[in-house]
């Protein structure tokens, strides 16, 4: 197969020169097209990728000199906007690009009160 130092890391890219290999032929192994190296399939492979969002956490326990509900601790800014699971008037926001560059953005609310959550595109 190859000879020589092996560089360990991204997949996807030769682990010899390090430069992106092409698709899998179909013997299922592919040719590097630059140092003329061939692999298995195995140099494909990768490690799951999870991730987490967090977004909009209402904490309930109060912020020093709290008055009333209204004023508990919430990630994200704060809008007049009425929850339709308890109608209180204020719910926090946070933005995301879920949708491709040239469509709008998706606005994920959270109710300050219950903790509902609703998302608008816009």
């Amino acid at each position: 197969m190859y000879e020589g130092e092996i560089i360990h890391g991204v997949h996807g890219f030769c682990p010899i020169c390090g430069s992106v290999l092409p698709l899998l032929g179909l013997s299922g192994n592919v040719t590097c097209l630059r140092c003329k190296n061939e692999f298995d399939a195995e140099v494909f492979s990768q490690p799951e990728t999870t991730y987490v969002v967090h977004f909009n956490n209402i904490t309930k326990t109060k912020k020093a000199g709290a008055k009333d509900e209204e004023d508990e601790e919430c990630d994200g800014p704060l809008v007049e906007r009425r929850c339709p699971k308890c109608n209180n008037d204020k719910m926090s926001y946070a933005t995301i690009q879920l949708r491709s560059a040239d469509e709008g953005q998706t606005v994920f609310f959270t109710c300050t009160k219950c903790g509902f959550k609703e998302s608008e595109n816009s």
